[in-house]
C-alpha cells in the first residue's frame, strides 16, 4: 500500500504519477496526456494568468484523485 500523501504530492507535480504509484498505470498515463494537451491548448488560446489558474485546478484535482486512490 502506498502512502496517500506521497501519491498526492507526486501527482500534483507530475500529473498521473500518483495514480501509477497507487497501481492504476493506465489512469496515470491518461492523466499525464491530458495535462500535456491541456497545457498546450490553454497556453495557445489564453496566453495569460488564466492559463496558470486552469493548470493549478487540474493539478489539484489529479492530486486529490491520487490521494483517494491510495487510501
Amino acid at each position: 500500500m502506498v502512502n496517500a500523501i506521497l501519491a498526492a504530492i507526486l501527482s500534483f507535480f507530475i500529473p498521473g504519477l500518483g495514480q501509477a504509484l497507487a497501481g492504476d498505470i493506465k489512469k496515470g498515463i491518461i492523466f499525464f496526456v491530458i495535462a500535456i494537451l491541456l497545457a498546450v491548448i490553454v497556453n495557445f488560446i489564453f496566453r495569460s494568468f488564466f492559463a496558470n489558474i486552469i493548470g493549478l485546478i487540474y493539478s489539484l484535482y489529479v492530486a486529490y484523485d491520487a490521494y483517494q486512490m491510495a487510501q
